[in-house]
C-alpha cells in the first residue's frame, strides 16, 4: 500500500502541469470522490491547488515544491485506502495502479540540468536566425572578414 501511495504521489507531481494532467486529475478525483461529486470537486480543486503551486515556484524552488506535493498526495492515497473496507481498498488499489502506470507510460522526465521531450520537437531558423533547444554564446550576423587586425 505504501508503494502505491508514493507512486501515486510521484504521479500527481510528474503530471501537474502538462498535457496530461486534465485526464489524470479526473480520473484521481474519481478515485477519491468515491462517486461522491461533492467530495470529487474537493479534490478536484486539491490537484489543481498543487498543480498552480508547481507552476508558480521558481525554478530553483520547483524540486521542493515537487518533493512536498508528493509527500501530501502520498499521504493522502494512504488515507484514502486505509479508510476503505476491502472491497473497495482493492477496487480504489486496481484504479490507482491503472492511473499510475498509465502516468508512467506517457511520462517523460529528465534529470538535472537535462531536457525532455514527450512527443516531437521542431526546431528551425529562419533568415539568419539561430535556433536551438539548448544553446551557448552565439553570435549571429555578419561576422569580420578574416585578415589583419585594424587599428
Amino acid at each position: 500500500m505504501v508503494v502505491l501511495a508514493s507512486a501515486f504521489g510521484a504521479a500527481v507531481a510528474s503530471a501537474a502541469g502538462t498535457e496530461v494532467w486534465s485526464g489524470f486529475r479526473g480520473r484521481a478525483a474519481r478515485i477519491f470522490g468515491r462517486r461522491d461529486a461533492r467530495e470529487m470537486q474537493v479534490v478536484l480543486e486539491r490537484l489543481d491547488r498543487a498543480a498552480l503551486e508547481l507552476d508558480r515556484a521558481d525554478p530553483g524552488g520547483a524540486d521542493q515544491v515537487r518533493t512536498r506535493l508528493e509527500a501530501s498526495w502520498q499521504a493522502r492515497c494512504e488515507d484514502l485506502l486505509e479508510s476503505l473496507g476491502e472491497a473497495d481498498r482493492e477496487e480504489a488499489t486496481g484504479q490507482l495502479r491503472e492511473l499510475v502506470a498509465r502516468q508512467a507510460a506517457g511520462a517523460v522526465t529528465a534529470g538535472g540540468d537535462g531536457i525532455a521531450i514527450g512527443h516531437n520537437a521542431d526546431i528551425k531558423a529562419d533568415r539568419g536566425s539561430a535556433a536551438a533547444l539548448r544553446m551557448g554564446d552565439v553570435t549571429v550576423g555578419n561576422p569580420p572578414m578574416p585578415g589583419p587586425e585594424q587599428s
